[in-house]
């Protein structure tokens, strides 16, 4: 019994616990608890699916979880201190040939009131009247963003600005949160002023990009799953409702976005149509905190320290052992044998098992896990995998799969027969948390991918967490991710 409740304890304290928690990735890992505007969150990356523009795959990174409408006067910018990036493979090789990265920059600007005489600077960091357009005059605080792609190693390689398709700039501003309807009416119209047409070197079809705040698209039933796993039906055959019994408590949290739509002849390499992507996030290795801040509270230098990854989802929270997490987060796919254990001889499934075996949750019994080696580290033969390949962890997409319309998609994807979906590539509306709870406990094997039908007990089972998404939570043309939820929803 002692066994029984210590693995229950640590089921929910931060292993099937982390899988539907915030986001597909959120506080996965020790230190990246201390820098939330640096922590990612989901990664997606699938062929576009807005009518016209099948032709390019769109890249999205979200980052700063948990955001409150509310959560004035600062709300959430980046991290000007930080660089953030995607990085595409598009070899195999487990190393980054094409990386686009996002520096950000804040501009006081200084607002002033005339006082008894006296110009005094206002204490509202962000607005100073009403915001409708780019860098409007009553906005006091403004971010900008400037991005540079990459080619080949993303520290050594040869970099270029990406620069504005119509105005020739290399500088884009960044909308503000969703203070509220009095300071932007229309956030939608405002936001929209915002996706910018760019050109990249050596790409000759410009592409489209935007950073900002987006509604969370993630679900999650959070808690009842951090309360020790207290959900009631784990899978459709323990009950018919399973898959809708549960709230999404992200219902009211937002995130903010960073969205590429880029040619596909941009990112393939040869005749290969298979790419690999991840986004990380890095700071300098040196901070010094000014005593008396003036500007800036601290100074910043050193080279960049990757202290945030994420590929795959769900990945550092139910593989990944917790003092190898911070690990991970550092680490490059390159160096992604150091991690095959947790995937060949994976801990979850065992105790699902523990939990949920008088239901008949039962563990596979095939050692190695290859069904789970072709998941997240090579990719599906026949699907996604590249013509060579280095087992590494990272998101891939076979580009030459047509994609769904959003009508026609299937939650589930590939598992459900939509070759379109996770984990061929992610989309919004794919239920990753509910795809990745069936893979791991053998779903692949039913289907006779890297082990047959009698080595995975309960592979068939519908495992779930809940709580609900399909196409339907997002919208069908870019940035797909919806309005974010506003701090006020009405005018006066």
């Amino acid at each position: 019994m002692r066994v029984r409740g210590a693995l229950v304890l640590a089921l929910g304290a931060g292993v099937l616990a982390a899988a539907p928690a915030t986001a597909s990735s959120h506080r996965e890992a020790p230190f990246i608890t201390r820098h939330p505007k640096i922590d990612a969150t989901d990664f997606y990356m699938f062929r576009s699916y807005e009518p016209g523009r099948e032709g390019f795959v769109t890249l999205i990174a979200n980052y700063v979880p948990l955001q409150d409408p509310v959560a004035g006067p600062n709300y959430f910018s980046m991290d000007p201190d930080a660089l953030y990036e995607i990085h595409i493979d598009n070899n195999g090789d487990a190393r980054e040939d094409l990386s686009f990265q996002f520096r950000f920059q804040n501009t006081n600007k200084d607002t002033q009131l005339t006082v008894g005489g006296k110009k005094v600077s206002i204490p509202l960091v962000i607005n100073g009247g009403a915001i409708d357009d780019r860098n409007p005059a009553g906005l006091n605080l403004r971010e900008t963003y400037s991005v540079n792609v990459v080619r080949g190693d993303r520290r050594g390689g040869a970099r270029s600005a990406v620069t504005s398709a119509t105005g020739g700039g290399n500088l884009f501003d960044k909308p503000v949160d969703n203070i509220g309807a009095k300071s932007i009416p229309d956030y939608a119209s405002y936001a929209a002023k915002h996706v910018y047409a760019v050109n990249i070197p050596g790409c000759a079809t410009p592409a489209r990009m935007f950073v900002g705040q987006r509604k969370d698209p993630f679900v999650v039933n959070l808690g009842e799953t951090f309360d020790l796993v207290n959900i009631k039906a784990p899978a459709v055959e323990f009950s018919a409702n399973a898959e809708r019994g549960a709230r999404d408590d992200l219902a009211g949290k937002n995130v903010t976005s960073i969205e590429l739509e880029v040619a596909i002849s941009c990112l393939t390499s040869g005749n290969d149509p298979v790419i690999g992507g991840w986004t990380t996030a890095s700071l300098r290795q040196g901070r010094l905190l000014n005593p008396a801040p003036g500007a800036s509270a601290s100074k910043e230098g050193g080279a960049w320290t990757q202290v945030s990854r994420l590929g795959m989802p769900l990945v550092n929270e139910v593989v990944i052992g917790l003092k190898d997490k911070d690990r991970f987060n550092h680490s490059k796919p390159a160096a992604d044998a150091q991690f095959a254990d947790y995937v060949t001889n994976p801990t979850l499934p065992a105790l699902v098992e523990i939990l949920y075996g008088s239901a008949g949750a039962k563990a596979p019994t095939n050692f190695p896990r290859n069904d789970l080696v072709a998941a997240f580290l090579t990719g599906v033969k026949g699907l996604n995998q590249p013509a060579t390949v280095t087992p590494s962890e990272m998101l891939r997409l076979n580009t030459s799969i047509a994609p769904a319309p959003a009508a026609a998609q299937k939650r589930l994807g590939v598992i459900d027969g939509d070759n379109a979906g996770f984990p061929n590539g992610r989309r919004p509306g794919d239920d990753v948390v509910d795809i990745a709870l069936r893979v791991v406990m053998g779903k692949l094997c039913t289907l006779n991918l890297g082990c047959a039908p009698s080595d995975a007990p309960a592979g068939g089972l519908r495992f779930t967490d809940g709580a609900y998404l399909d196409a339907s939570f997002v919208s069908n043309a870019f940035p797909y991710l919806k309005t974010p939820l506003p701090g006020s929803p009405q005018q006066p």
